[in-house]
């Protein structure tokens, strides 16, 4: 009998254990599920050895003055510093020319790279050789050409709504000192109130207006453009077409949040890709000329394209036709939130004066 008993808790035993050990193993399981979770969701700063070499693909996500920081397919952060000795180059697919170089001045957020050199004391990686492709070049300078303005603008818009803070509070003290002068002078409360609801309306004018320069930041409007003309098969500009740029590079400096719109067409005459190579390199003819001789920066010149014979304004089947269509249009585009026009000064206080309807409370 104290055999069976013996082997029937044995039994008993043994299914107890069976069970808990599967239980144990889920709960470590959902441990380090969480864990895990835990862990991707905190970011990573990579820390490279002294002296290690090692080679990084990413994207920059922050640029600094000598250096940059690189975020990998993973999510993870280097800091990459930049030297004299620093060769950037271009990361061709043509073996049979040479690689083009760039200067690291051309290394902009969201440019792709790839980076070889040494971690040194600090745990950064001192770039030795970086590779770019010439298409994220172009790419990444576009978005830098357009994302820059924009930055500048919100900071002046920011600035502006710091300026209208400080004016509704100092309007906000003269109208406590009107409402004592009023009630002083004329015993009453009724001057007092309208001159602070006028106050107040002027207050609310103001933030409209800042409402409304915040929601057109990115809005742009043409105020003015022009048509330069060329030579068959040609990307030089003629004196017509120089005088013509001379006069909106000298309006372009008088704008507000502005950015010049270049666009280069070609006629029917060649091939496509004849016309569209044509169209680009009189687009940057145009671009180049604004830079050189009136000193506009390229952040204000949105990235130059040539559209080949694509959108003729004239008929290709005539001479006078077609010397239409081989032109460049140049658009001066305002910022309609920076160029709205600014409303009324607060008016002033009406009178409750019944003896001098003229009166008026004294400033403050």
């Amino acid at each position: 009998m104290n055999k069976h008993r013996l082997g029937y808790f044995s039994f008993l035993l043994v299914i107890a254990l069976a069970l808990a050990v599967p239980a144990l193993a889920q709960d470590q399981d959902v441990n380090k599920d969480t864990n895990k979770t835990a862990q991707s969701d905190t970011p990573h700063k990579s820390h490279v050895a002294s002296g290690q070499k090692q080679k990084i693909k990413g994207v920059i996500v922050k640029r600094e003055a000598d250096s940059f920081t690189l975020r990998d397919m993973s999510g993870v952060d280097t800091t990459v510093t930049l030297t004299n000795s620093t060769k950037v180059e271009e990361k061709k697919g043509n073996p049979f020319r040479g690689s083009k170089k760039y200067a690291t001045t051309q290394l902009l957020r969201g440019l792709n790279v790839e980076v070889e050199g040494r971690g040194d004391s600090s745990g950064t990686l001192v770039a030795e050789k970086i590779k770019v492709a010439e298409t994220d070049l172009k790419v990444a300078q576009t978005v830098e050409s357009r994302v820059t303005p924009v930055e500048g603008r919100v900071g002046e818009a920011e600035n502006r709504l710091t300026q209208s803070e400080q004016n509704a509070q100092r309007l906000s003290g003269q109208i406590e000192e009107l409402n004592a002068v009023s009630n002083a002078a004329r015993g009453g409360a009724k001057a007092a109130q309208e001159t602070a609801d006028t106050a107040i309306a002027g207050v609310n004018t103001t933030n409209e207006r800042i409402t409304n320069i915040v929601a057109g930041l990115d809005e742009y409007e043409p105020s003015k453009t022009i048509t330069v003309n060329f030579k068959v098969g040609s990307a030089f500009l003629s004196p017509e077409a120089k005088t013509a740029l001379d006069e909106i590079a000298t309006q372009a400096k008088t704008e507000k949040g502005y950015v010049i719109e270049v666009d280069g067409f070609a006629s029917s005459e060649g091939g496509e890709n004849l016309n569209r190579m044509l169209s680009q390199r009189r687009s940057e003819a145009v671009v180049r000329y604004l830079a050189e001789n009136h000193m506009i920066p390229l952040r204000r010149i949105i990235m130059p394209f040539g559209y080949g014979a694509a959108q003729p304004v004239a008929d290709n089947s005539t001479s006078a036709g077609r010397q239409q269509n081989r032109r460049v249009e140049v658009k001066i585009l305002s910022n309609r939130g920076l160029t709205t026009t600014a409303p009324e000064s607060i008016t002033k206080p009406k009178t409750s004066d019944p003896n001098n309807p003229s009166a008026t409370p004294p400033n403050p």
